[in-house]
């Protein structure tokens, strides 16, 4: 399938929008990264690309590439806002991790201690279960479920209109089972152990903290400077709007808005130990285990396997995320604090693995020189 787009459009696709007049990386590196962007926009059809990369603890390079906004032809910057979907997990993990270095927060206590609103059930459930992805909440349902298009104005009204009284498919700290429906109750579990809305509190210990000025929580009314539009492809391979969506049903799962500069200094900021100490962030990327002692592909937040488990070595983590119009990747390796965001507002399934192979070769390039 070939994306019909016109010629001013096309150009702009595969030109990059530099953050300044000069670049952190030697123009060889540079060009390089600028090259691999142009590749894959071109094989998975998207109007805009956004890469950061982080080496040895510090932001070395942030990227927009082609068009954030079709129609009114916005060039995409380092600073353009994107859906960054499921990618949320890791940052509400890392906000929760906060609260329990501050003894605010108890692993293995029962999510009702702090979120009274989420019914009991057959088995208890804790903190630990809902955010290693153990806790038998259910996932979607069907497609309708994860189209909503209904507003919710708080948390509780999403946890109690929507899966809160549906029973738990499995006895909880037995298995693994991805679910947003399960970091809703864990946003829930932040707001009680808080006192905070999830709004303010990951504004004032995550945003606020690393420097992230352009990220804030989805919401369809508000104007949201260098916000991106969503994008599919049709069955003929054209270019269109993205479904409408509105992502107050599952803000702590799947509804923050970043740019790949500021996720950028979120790895920053995490590798620096200025949101959790090194002990915690350790944890987060150790792979949690079921209750007889087997390992999972997931830690506290972050995927510590599956499609990523080592390269060259060393190992690597993440975490992705899509949704309607968007597609997202936060790939790191730990050891040698490296990390790239890859941010774009194109509709694709492939995108995550594709993503993740665009990393690894950010990296061997980065490491090369």
């Amino acid at each position: 399938m070939k994306l019909r787009v016109s010629s001013c459009l096309l150009v702009a696709f595969l030109v990059p929008f530099p953050i300044s007049a000069q670049q952190a990386l030697p123009p060889a590196i540079d060009g390089q990264v600028d090259r691999l962007a142009a590749e894959e926009m071109a094989s998975l059809h998207e109007p805009s690309l956004a890469i950061s990369i982080v080496n040895d603890g510090q932001l070395i390079f942030a990227k927009g590439y082609g068009v954030s906004d079709v129609e009114n032809n916005v060039p995409a910057t380092a600073d353009t806002v994107y859906r960054i979907a499921s990618l949320s997990k890791s940052l509400t993990a890392t906000a929760a991790m906060r609260l329990v270095e501050a003894r605010r927060l108890d692993l293995d206590a029962p999510v009702q201690k702090d979120c009274p609103a989420f019914p009991t059930k057959q088995w208890p459930i804790t903190v630990r279960d809902v955010l290693t992805h153990q806790s038998g909440i259910r996932h979607y349902k069907n497609n309708d479920e994860s189209i909503n298009t209904r507003h919710y104005t708080s948390i509780n009204e999403a946890l109690t209109q929507n899966f809160s009284k549906d029973p738990l498919l499995f006895e909880p700290g037995t298995k693994f089972s991805y679910t947003s429906y399960g970091y809703i109750v864990l946003g829930c579990v932040m707001e009680g152990a808080s006192g905070m809305s999830y709004t303010t509190y990951m504004q004032q210990n995550i945003f606020a903290p690393a420097g992230m000025t352009s990220t804030r929580l989805d919401d369809v009314f508000a104007i949201i400077p260098h916000r991106a539009r969503g994008y599919s492809i049709d069955k003929d391979g054209k270019l269109q709007n993205a479904i409408l969506l509105d992502i107050s049903n599952k803000p702590p799962g799947s509804g923050i808005n970043s740019s790949t500069r500021d996720l950028g200094l979120f790895m920053v900021a995490l590798y620096g130990g200025n949101l959790v100490t090194s002990a915690t962030w350790n944890q987060m990327i150790t792979p949690a285990k079921t209750h007889d002692g087997k390992p999972t592909i997931y830690g506290d937040g972050w995927f510590v396997g599956g499609p990523i488990s080592t390269y060259h070595g060393l190992r690597e983590v993440g975490h992705g995320g899509d949704v309607q119009g968007f597609a997202s990747v936060l790939y790191a390796i730990p050891e040698k604090k490296f990390a790239v965001i890859v941010l774009s507002n194109g509709e694709n399934e492939k995108a995550s693995i594709e993503y993740i192979a665009l990393a690894r070769k950010i990296y061997d390039i980065v490491t090369a020189h």
